[in-house]
């Protein structure tokens, strides 16, 4: 089976001052369809530039990036708008809801950009938030926030979920039960998940493991038995 994703040789530095800040170093690896795939690493890594890339939100100096046979290092402005609105769904540490929207109203948000969106109340419904669709963000706990982030990804029915710490901002259990949604979302649509972290305890949940370090790649994993989030301790 092909990867899904490949990135070859990716190289992004920044300008800071006098400094010039190598992000990503000739980073490479390849993540198949339907993976849930852990980037895992120290703070400064390199880890949010490459998701940044992935996510069509920020470019590189060179090398390839490659989604579902396209390489999104070539494209435009413009077609990196699309590809962004159309491809690919996004989870952040801190929920990044509208505020003065319901969790239906959210996700429904999302639903409205994309071409062939599911339900907003199906997607609640999926992520265990059926009865608080008419809530505003501020009712609800982090824990439920999270949910909606997720279901308001899920309903653009993304060819990538790409999820930046997503539990950074939830006390311990609550962060379980939020990557284990993620992990059986994974598994019950298909869909290929890469979540950043620099938790490496979360890293056995994961089909797929690539380590970064320096903004390089210092190992990729791949894991034939996943262990299951709650058999996980940390």
């Amino acid at each position: 089976m092909g990867s899904f994703v490949t990135l070859k040789d990716v190289c992004k530095s920044y300008r800071m001052g006098e400094v010039t800040i190598h992000a990503a170093n000739g980073i490479s690896f390849e993540i198949e369809k339907g993976e849930f795939a852990v980037i895992v690493g120290p703070s400064g890594a390199g880890k949010t530039t490459v998701l940044n890339m992935l996510g069509g939100m920020d470019t590189c100096d060179s090398g390839q990036i490659v989604v579902d046979g396209e390489d999104i290092a070539a494209y435009s402005r413009k077609q990196l708008i699309a590809y962004r609105r159309y491809d690919i769904g996004f989870v952040f540490q801190f929920y990044n809801l509208v505020q003065n929207l319901t969790a239906r109203e959210n996700v429904e948000l999302a639903a409205q950009i994309c071409k062939n969106p599911m339900y907003a109340e199906e997607m609640l419904r999926e992520v265990g938030l059926g009865e608080r669709m008419q809530n505003f963000p501020a009712q609800l706990s982090g824990g439920e926030q999270q949910r909606v982030a997720i279901a308001r990804a899920l309903a653009k029915r993304p060819k990538l979920l790409l999820c930046d710490e997503p539990t950074g901002a939830l006390d311990y259990n609550t962060g379980k039960t939020i990557l284990k949604l993620l992990q059986d979302t994974c598994r019950s649509l298909g869909m290929t998940v890469i979540v950043i972290t620099h938790n490496l305890a979360i890293a056995p949940m994961a089909d797929r493991i690539i380590k970064v370090k320096n903004s390089r790649v210092e190992e990729i994993k791949r894991n034939e038995n996943p262990v299951p989030v709650e058999r996980i301790e940390w």
